[in-house]
Protein backbone atom coordinates (compact mmCIF):
# COMPACT_ATOMS: atom_id res chain seq x y z
CA UNK A 1 0.00 0.00 0.00
CA UNK A 2 1.41 3.89 -0.85
CA UNK A 3 0.49 5.98 1.33
CA UNK A 4 -0.50 9.76 0.07
CA UNK A 5 0.31 12.44 2.53
CA UNK A 6 -1.65 14.13 0.99
CA UNK A 7 -3.05 15.89 -2.14
CA UNK A 8 -5.31 17.56 0.19
CA UNK A 9 -3.43 19.71 2.56
CA UNK A 10 0.04 20.74 3.45
CA UNK A 11 1.30 17.59 6.35
CA UNK A 12 4.92 18.49 5.86
CA UNK A 13 4.34 22.30 6.07
CA UNK A 14 1.67 22.54 8.86
CA UNK A 15 1.04 19.10 10.14
CA UNK A 16 4.70 17.64 10.99
CA UNK A 17 3.76 16.76 14.38
CA UNK A 18 0.71 15.36 13.71
CA UNK A 19 1.65 12.67 11.28
CA UNK A 20 4.97 11.51 13.14
CA UNK A 21 2.68 10.99 15.93
CA UNK A 22 0.41 8.76 13.60
CA UNK A 23 3.45 6.90 12.44
CA UNK A 24 4.58 6.24 16.11
CA UNK A 25 0.68 5.02 16.71
CA UNK A 26 0.56 2.74 13.64
CA UNK A 27 -1.89 4.30 11.78
CA UNK A 28 -4.14 7.27 10.77
CA UNK A 29 -8.10 7.91 10.79
CA UNK A 30 -9.89 9.13 7.72
CA UNK A 31 -12.78 9.97 7.24
CA UNK A 32 -14.80 9.59 4.39
CA UNK A 33 -14.99 13.28 2.52
CA UNK A 34 -18.84 12.23 1.77
CA UNK A 35 -20.07 10.42 4.93
CA UNK A 36 -17.90 11.72 8.41
CA UNK A 37 -19.66 8.61 10.52
CA UNK A 38 -17.49 6.12 7.64
CA UNK A 39 -13.90 6.63 8.98
CA UNK A 40 -11.00 4.22 7.70
CA UNK A 41 -8.17 3.05 9.42
CA UNK A 42 -4.98 3.33 7.48
CA UNK A 43 -2.12 1.21 8.85
CA UNK A 44 1.32 3.09 8.94
CA UNK A 45 3.95 0.74 9.58
CA UNK A 46 6.51 -0.70 7.23
CA UNK A 47 4.92 -4.10 7.20
CA UNK A 48 1.76 -2.48 5.31
CA UNK A 49 3.25 0.41 4.07
CA UNK A 50 5.02 0.12 0.62
CA UNK A 51 6.41 3.75 0.52
CA UNK A 52 5.11 7.52 1.76
CA UNK A 53 4.64 10.26 -0.99
CA UNK A 54 4.60 13.57 0.77
CA UNK A 55 3.29 16.38 -1.51
CA UNK A 56 4.71 20.26 -0.35
CA UNK A 57 5.29 23.37 -0.82
CA UNK A 58 7.63 23.56 2.54
CA UNK A 59 9.30 20.79 4.08
CA UNK A 60 11.15 22.41 6.95
CA UNK A 61 9.24 21.62 10.04
CA UNK A 62 9.45 17.95 8.93
CA UNK A 63 13.14 17.43 7.97
CA UNK A 64 13.72 16.40 11.42
CA UNK A 65 11.96 13.26 11.18
CA UNK A 66 13.28 12.15 8.36
CA UNK A 67 15.75 10.24 9.99
CA UNK A 68 13.23 8.59 12.19
CA UNK A 69 11.27 8.01 9.30
CA UNK A 70 13.80 6.16 7.74
CA UNK A 71 15.24 4.14 10.45
CA UNK A 72 11.52 2.99 11.43
CA UNK A 73 11.83 1.24 8.05
CA UNK A 74 9.48 3.61 5.69
CA UNK A 75 10.39 4.76 2.53
CA UNK A 76 9.53 7.63 1.38
CA UNK A 77 9.62 10.52 -1.41
CA UNK A 78 8.58 14.16 -1.87
CA UNK A 79 6.62 15.59 -4.61
CA UNK A 80 7.67 19.45 -3.97
CA UNK A 81 5.67 22.27 -5.94
CA UNK A 82 7.88 24.64 -6.64
CA UNK A 83 6.74 28.00 -8.42
CA UNK A 84 6.57 31.97 -7.99
CA UNK A 85 3.45 33.84 -8.33
CA UNK A 86 3.05 37.36 -7.24
CA UNK A 87 1.99 37.08 -3.28
CA UNK A 88 -1.75 38.01 -3.99
CA UNK A 89 -1.58 34.49 -5.55
CA UNK A 90 -0.25 32.64 -2.75
CA UNK A 91 0.01 34.46 0.31
CA UNK A 92 0.82 32.10 2.41
CA UNK A 93 4.01 31.41 0.77
CA UNK A 94 7.46 31.83 2.66
CA UNK A 95 10.24 33.76 0.35
CA UNK A 96 11.14 32.15 -2.87
CA UNK A 97 15.09 31.91 -0.97
CA UNK A 98 13.97 29.76 1.69
CA UNK A 99 11.71 27.68 -0.04
CA UNK A 100 14.56 26.93 -2.81
CA UNK A 101 16.96 26.60 0.30
CA UNK A 102 14.48 23.54 1.73
CA UNK A 103 14.83 22.12 -1.47
CA UNK A 104 18.27 22.17 -1.87
CA UNK A 105 18.44 20.48 2.24
CA UNK A 106 15.95 18.30 1.43
CA UNK A 107 17.90 17.14 -1.98
CA UNK A 108 21.35 17.30 0.55
CA UNK A 109 19.22 14.82 2.98
CA UNK A 110 17.15 12.01 0.97
CA UNK A 111 19.06 12.57 -2.60
CA UNK A 112 17.78 14.30 -6.19
CA UNK A 113 15.76 11.21 -7.38
CA UNK A 114 13.58 11.27 -4.34
CA UNK A 115 12.71 14.98 -4.56
CA UNK A 116 10.40 15.68 -7.55
CA UNK A 117 9.97 19.34 -8.74
CA UNK A 118 6.40 20.33 -9.35
CA UNK A 119 6.09 23.27 -10.95
CA UNK A 120 1.87 23.48 -11.07
CA UNK A 121 -0.49 24.35 -11.45
CA UNK A 122 0.54 26.59 -14.57
CA UNK A 123 -1.54 29.17 -14.41
CA UNK A 124 -2.62 32.00 -17.34
CA UNK A 125 -3.62 34.89 -16.33
CA UNK A 126 -3.36 38.83 -16.62
CA UNK A 127 -0.59 38.24 -13.68
CA UNK A 128 1.40 35.45 -15.31
CA UNK A 129 1.36 34.90 -18.90
CA UNK A 130 3.60 32.55 -20.89
CA UNK A 131 6.24 34.82 -20.71
CA UNK A 132 6.03 35.26 -17.10
CA UNK A 133 5.99 31.22 -16.82
CA UNK A 134 8.89 30.94 -19.51
CA UNK A 135 10.92 33.66 -17.64
CA UNK A 136 10.56 32.09 -13.95
CA UNK A 137 10.63 28.72 -14.90
CA UNK A 138 14.05 29.25 -16.39
CA UNK A 139 14.85 31.07 -13.40
CA UNK A 140 13.89 27.53 -11.30
CA UNK A 141 15.50 25.18 -13.61
CA UNK A 142 18.66 26.51 -13.20
CA UNK A 143 18.61 26.76 -9.69
CA UNK A 144 17.72 23.20 -9.20
CA UNK A 145 20.04 22.16 -11.68
CA UNK A 146 21.98 19.10 -9.91
CA UNK A 147 18.88 19.15 -7.27
CA UNK A 148 16.33 17.32 -8.54
CA UNK A 149 15.95 14.42 -11.69
CA UNK A 150 12.28 15.13 -12.56
CA UNK A 151 9.97 18.12 -13.10
CA UNK A 152 5.61 17.59 -13.40
CA UNK A 153 3.91 20.22 -15.01
CA UNK A 154 0.32 20.52 -15.53
CA UNK A 155 -2.17 23.57 -16.55
CA UNK A 156 -4.40 25.36 -14.29
CA UNK A 157 -8.16 23.89 -14.70
CA UNK A 158 -10.25 26.34 -14.52
CA UNK A 159 -13.33 26.08 -12.12
CA UNK A 160 -16.09 28.93 -11.02
CA UNK A 161 -15.03 29.58 -7.77
CA UNK A 162 -11.06 29.29 -8.86
CA UNK A 163 -12.22 32.02 -11.63
CA UNK A 164 -14.33 33.69 -8.69
CA UNK A 165 -10.75 33.90 -6.63
CA UNK A 166 -7.97 34.66 -8.91
CA UNK A 167 -10.71 37.98 -10.13
CA UNK A 168 -10.97 39.00 -6.62
CA UNK A 169 -6.73 38.50 -6.66
CA UNK A 170 -6.75 41.10 -9.88
CA UNK A 171 -5.84 38.07 -11.57
CA UNK A 172 -8.50 37.36 -14.31
CA UNK A 173 -8.01 33.90 -16.52
CA UNK A 174 -6.72 34.15 -20.03
CA UNK A 175 -7.89 32.12 -22.21
CA UNK A 176 -4.67 30.54 -23.82
CA UNK A 177 -3.70 30.99 -28.02
CA UNK A 178 -2.66 27.11 -28.54
CA UNK A 179 0.25 28.28 -30.68
CA UNK A 180 1.64 30.52 -27.58
CA UNK A 181 0.91 27.58 -24.95
CA UNK A 182 2.51 25.21 -27.70
CA UNK A 183 5.48 27.46 -28.00
CA UNK A 184 6.14 27.79 -24.09
CA UNK A 185 5.56 24.08 -23.05
CA UNK A 186 8.22 23.40 -25.95
CA UNK A 187 10.95 25.47 -24.18
CA UNK A 188 10.06 24.65 -20.47
CA UNK A 189 10.90 20.87 -21.74
CA UNK A 190 14.10 22.22 -23.29
CA UNK A 191 15.10 24.13 -20.54
CA UNK A 192 14.39 20.92 -18.51
CA UNK A 193 17.00 18.99 -20.04
CA UNK A 194 18.97 21.42 -20.89
CA UNK A 195 19.71 21.86 -17.19
CA UNK A 196 19.38 17.93 -16.27
CA UNK A 197 16.05 17.61 -15.50
CA UNK A 198 13.47 15.17 -17.48
CA UNK A 199 10.10 16.68 -18.15
CA UNK A 200 6.99 15.12 -17.10
CA UNK A 201 3.18 15.67 -17.44
CA UNK A 202 0.60 15.59 -14.64
CA UNK A 203 -2.70 14.28 -16.36
CA UNK A 204 -1.95 14.89 -19.38
CA UNK A 205 -4.66 15.03 -21.86
CA UNK A 206 -3.50 17.85 -23.98
CA UNK A 207 -0.84 15.98 -26.05
CA UNK A 208 2.13 17.26 -24.66
CA UNK A 209 4.43 13.94 -24.99
CA UNK A 210 4.33 15.58 -28.60
CA UNK A 211 6.12 18.84 -27.10
CA UNK A 212 9.04 16.99 -25.37
CA UNK A 213 7.36 15.92 -21.83
CA UNK A 214 7.11 12.23 -20.90
CA UNK A 215 3.52 11.22 -19.82
CA UNK A 216 3.93 11.21 -15.97
CA UNK A 217 2.35 9.86 -13.03
CA UNK A 218 3.04 11.62 -9.73
CA UNK A 219 2.51 8.47 -7.67
CA UNK A 220 4.62 6.51 -9.81
CA UNK A 221 4.97 2.55 -9.22
CA UNK A 222 7.80 2.51 -11.25
CA UNK A 223 10.05 4.63 -9.61
CA UNK A 224 8.71 3.41 -6.07
CA UNK A 225 9.27 0.12 -7.08
CA UNK A 226 12.81 1.33 -7.99
CA UNK A 227 13.52 3.14 -4.70
CA UNK A 228 12.01 1.03 -2.72
CA UNK A 229 13.28 -2.45 -4.29
CA UNK A 230 9.50 -3.64 -3.58
CA UNK A 231 6.80 -5.01 -5.68
CA UNK A 232 4.73 -2.10 -6.38
CA UNK A 233 0.94 -3.11 -8.03
CA UNK A 234 0.30 -2.23 -11.22
CA UNK A 235 -2.94 -0.78 -12.60
CA UNK A 236 -4.07 2.75 -12.18
CA UNK A 237 -5.85 4.78 -9.41
CA UNK A 238 -9.75 4.80 -9.60
CA UNK A 239 -10.17 7.72 -7.39
CA UNK A 240 -8.72 9.98 -9.99
CA UNK A 241 -9.06 11.74 -12.72
CA UNK A 242 -10.00 9.29 -16.09
CA UNK A 243 -6.39 10.85 -17.59
CA UNK A 244 -4.37 10.58 -14.40
CA UNK A 245 -1.56 7.58 -14.61
CA UNK A 246 -0.68 7.47 -10.38
CA UNK A 247 -0.63 3.86 -9.13
CA UNK A 248 -3.13 3.27 -6.42
CA UNK A 249 -2.51 5.09 -2.73
CA UNK A 250 -4.10 5.49 0.31
CA UNK A 251 -4.61 9.92 1.10
CA UNK A 252 -4.54 10.21 4.57
CA UNK A 253 -5.49 13.90 4.52
CA UNK A 254 -8.70 15.72 5.12
CA UNK A 255 -10.19 18.64 2.73
CA UNK A 256 -9.91 22.49 4.18
CA UNK A 257 -7.18 22.03 6.29
CA UNK A 258 -4.38 23.74 4.69
CA UNK A 259 -4.48 27.32 5.87
CA UNK A 260 -1.95 29.08 3.17
CA UNK A 261 -4.30 30.58 0.88
CA UNK A 262 -3.51 29.71 -2.57
CA UNK A 263 -6.32 31.04 -4.54
CA UNK A 264 -5.80 28.49 -7.16
CA UNK A 265 -5.93 25.49 -4.28
CA UNK A 266 -8.61 22.75 -5.24
CA UNK A 267 -8.51 20.99 -2.10
CA UNK A 268 -9.49 24.20 0.08
CA UNK A 269 -13.49 24.97 -0.49
CA UNK A 270 -13.22 27.99 2.79
CA UNK A 271 -10.42 29.79 3.42
CA UNK A 272 -11.47 31.12 6.70
CA UNK A 273 -12.69 27.47 7.61
CA UNK A 274 -9.07 26.41 6.56
CA UNK A 275 -7.43 28.34 9.08
CA UNK A 276 -9.93 27.90 11.97
CA UNK A 277 -9.61 24.04 11.09
CA UNK A 278 -5.66 24.39 11.39
CA UNK A 279 -6.07 26.60 14.28
CA UNK A 280 -8.19 23.80 16.03
CA UNK A 281 -6.07 21.09 15.50
CA UNK A 282 -4.98 18.52 17.80
CA UNK A 283 -1.54 16.58 17.03
CA UNK A 284 -2.70 14.16 19.05
CA UNK A 285 -5.70 13.39 17.23
CA UNK A 286 -6.10 10.02 15.17
CA UNK A 287 -7.45 12.08 12.40
CA UNK A 288 -6.12 15.39 10.75
CA UNK A 289 -8.94 17.40 11.23
CA UNK A 290 -11.63 17.14 14.47
CA UNK A 291 -11.65 13.44 16.07
CA UNK A 292 -12.49 10.95 14.57
CA UNK A 293 -12.24 7.57 15.88
CA UNK A 294 -11.04 4.46 13.60
CA UNK A 295 -12.49 0.88 14.08
CA UNK A 296 -10.10 -1.51 15.71
CA UNK A 297 -7.51 -3.18 13.07
CA UNK A 298 -9.56 -6.58 13.95
CA UNK A 299 -12.95 -4.75 12.83
CA UNK A 300 -11.39 -3.06 10.01
CA UNK A 301 -12.62 -3.99 6.04
CA UNK A 302 -10.42 -4.85 3.24
CA UNK A 303 -7.61 -1.72 2.44
CA UNK A 304 -9.22 -2.24 -1.37
CA UNK A 305 -13.02 -1.14 0.52
CA UNK A 306 -11.52 1.64 2.22
CA UNK A 307 -12.40 5.19 0.50
CA UNK A 308 -9.64 6.96 1.60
Amino acid sequence: MIVSATRRADIPAFYAPWFMNRVRAGFAAVPNPFNARQVARIPLNPDHTDAIVFWTRDPRPLLPDLAELSARGFPFLFQFTLLEYPVALHPGMPPLAERLDAFKRLTQTIGPERVLWRYDPILLSTLTDTNFHRRSFETLARALSGHTNRVTVSLMEPYRKGRARLADAGADLLAPCSADLAALFTDMAALARANGITPASCADDAGLDRLGFAPGACIDAELLARLTGKTIPPGKDPHQRPACRCAPSKDIGMYDACPAGCVYCYATINFTLARRNHQAHDPQSPSLLGWHQPPAASQQGSLQDIPA
